[in-house]
C-alpha cells in the first residue's frame, strides 16, 4: 500500500454534488480528495431529467457555471403546470427561471472546472472500500483503483457524495429511514416538433400520476412519465410506447407522436425515498448520499448544488482553523434540515401514490384563477421558498378568492 496522503477533506462521487462542494472548498483554501470510481472524466448520471431547479442557479452563478451552461445550449426556462383546473402559469420574475442541460454535457464540464482548482485533486477509477477511524470519529478512506491497487487517504473531514445507494453512509453505519414509493418513472429524449410552451417546462399533474416535458440543449426535449407501480408490466415490456402512450393522453397533450427518441427510454421502478442524518464525527452527507426523494418534482439535481454549497459554507471555518469541526458540521445539519426538511416531509407523503388532499387541491386551483396564489406557488414549487413560509400568504390568497366567488354568486 503506498504511503498514507494527508487533506483537509475527502469527497467521494465526483458528480454534481461532490464537484459542487470540491470547488468550494478547493476556493476557500482546503485542500481536496475527489474520489471517483469511473475512470471516464466525461461519465455522467443516466436515469436523470437534467432539470435543475431555480433554487439552485444562484449556486450555479457562484461556481462560474450559468454563462458556460448557457454557451453549452442550456435553456432558460420556467414551468407551467397543468391541473385538473386548469393551467397554473409562470411570472416573469428572473429568480423564478430554471436551467436545463443534459447530464452528459453537465456532469464532465463540472468535474472539469473542480479538476482545474489548484487545491482540488481529482482522482477517477478509485473505488472507496472502508473509512479509516480513530475512535468513533472517521479521519480517512481507503480505496482501490481498476488494478487492484490500495491506497489510504486521511483527511480532517470525509464527505459522502455518493448517491442514494451511498457506500460512505452504509460503512459510516448513519442513521437511516426508508419510505415507500409508489410510482414508478421513465423518461427519454426526443427530437420534433417544440412544445408550445418552449424554451419553458410544462408539468401535467394528473392526480395522482403526472408527466412532464423538459426542453433542453440541441433542439430535444426529455419526456416523462410517473405512475403508480401497477403500471409497471406495461413499461418494462416495452418502456417507449408506454412512455408516448402516457404523455400522449394528457389534456393539451406536447407533440411527443409527432417526434422521435434519440436515446433508449429508461426509468426505474424502485426508488424508494432515503432520508440520512447528514453528519457524524469527522463525515458529511451531500446530494442524494443525504436525502433521496421522489422525482416527481424534480428536486434531485438543484438539491445536490445546494447542499454541496451549504456544507462548504459551514465547514470552511473549522478548516481555517477558527471553529471546532463538530460546530460546523452541527450547523450544516441545521441548514440541511431547515431548508429541505418539510419539503422532504410533503414529497415523502405525496410518494405513496394518493390523490391531491382538500389543501393541496385548493391552492391549485386558486392558483389558476389568481395571479398571487400562482406566484406563490412557483416559488414553493422552484424550492426558492419554503412551505412554512407559504402556508399563511397562500391561505389568505384562498380566501380572498373564494370571498370573490361568492361575491359574484
Amino acid at each position: 500500500m503506498a504511503a498514507r496522503a494527508e487533506y483537509d477533506v475527502a469527497i467521494v462521487g465526483a458528480s454534481l454534488s461532490g464537484c459542487t462542494a470540491a470547488i468550494l472548498l478547493g476556493r476557500a483554501g482546503a485542500r481536496v480528495a475527489l474520489i471517483e470510481k469511473r475512470p471516464d472524466p466525461k461519465a455522467y448520471k443516466r436515469i436523470c431529467s437534467h432539470f435543475i431547479q431555480a433554487s439552485a442557479v444562484p449556486t450555479i452563478e457562484r461556481l462560474g457555471l450559468y454563462e458556460p451552461i448557457l454557451a453549452a445550449g442550456g435553456l432558460r426556462s420556467r414551468f407551467h403546470s397543468h391541473t385538473p383546473w386548469g393551467w397554473i402559469e409562470p411570472t416573469e420574475t428572473r429568480e423564478a427561471f430554471c436551467l436545463n442541460l443534459r447530464r452528459s454535457l453537465l456532469d464532465p464540464m463540472l468535474r472539469e472546472a473542480a479538476a482545474a482548482q489548484p487545491n482540488v485533486e481529482l482522482m477517477l477509477g478509485q473505488s472507496a472500500e472502508r473509512l479509516v477511524r480513530e475512535g468513533d470519529a472517521v479521519t480517512g478512506v481507503g480505496f482501490r483503483d481498476r488494478e487492484g491497487e490500495e491506497r489510504e487517504i486521511g483527511a480532517r473531514l470525509v464527505v459522502g457524495a455518493d448517491g442514494r445507494d451511498s457506500l460512505v453512509a452504509e460503512l459510516a453505519q448513519v442513521k437511516q429511514k426508508t419510505l415507500p414509493h409508489n410510482r414508478l418513472a421513465y423518461g427519454g429524449y426526443f427530437e420534433g416538433p417544440k412544445p408550445r410552451f418552449w424554451p419553458d417546462g410544462a408539468v401535467w399533474l394528473l392526480d395522482p400520476d403526472m408527466a412532464a416535458a423538459f426542453p433542453t440543449d440541441g433542439g430535444q426535449v426529455f419526456y416523462i412519465a410517473m405512475t403508480h407501480k401497477d403500471r409497471a408490466p406495461e413499461f418494462k415490456a416495452d418502456p417507449e410506447r408506454a412512455l408516448v402512450e402516457h404523455v400522449a393522453g394528457v389534456p393539451e397533450p406536447p407533440p411527443i407522436r409527432e417526434s422521435r427518441c434519440v436515446a433508449p427510454v429508461i426509468g426505474k421502478i424502485d426508488m424508494p425515498n432515503r432520508i440520512r442524518g447528514p453528519i457524524a464525527p469527522g463525515l458529511a452527507l451531500i446530494g442524494d448520499a443525504a436525502l433521496a426523494t421522489d422525482p416527481i418534482f424534480g428536486v434531485g439535481c438543484g438539491f445536490a448544488f445546494q447542499s454541496g454549497e451549504w456544507l462548504a459554507d459551514s465547514v470552511s471555518p473549522a478548516l481555517r482553523g477558527v471553529e471546532s469541526l463538530d460546530n460546523c458540521l452541527r450547523r450544516y445539519r441545521k441548514r440541511h434540515r431547515r431548508a429541505l426538511g418539510m419539503h422532504a416531509r410533503l414529497i415523502h407523503d405525496y410518494a405513496t401514490g394518493r390523490r391531491f388532499d382538500p389543501f393541496e387541491q385548493a391552492i391549485m386551483s386558486t392558483a389558476v384563477r389568481d395571479p398571487q396564489a400562482a406566484a406563490l406557488f412557483e416559488a414553493m414549487g422552484t424550492r426558492r421558498t419554503t412551505p412554512p413560509r407559504l402556508l399563511l400568504p397562500i391561505a389568505g390568497r384562498i380566501a380572498v378568492t373564494s370571498a370573490r366567488r361568492l361575491a359574484r354568486a
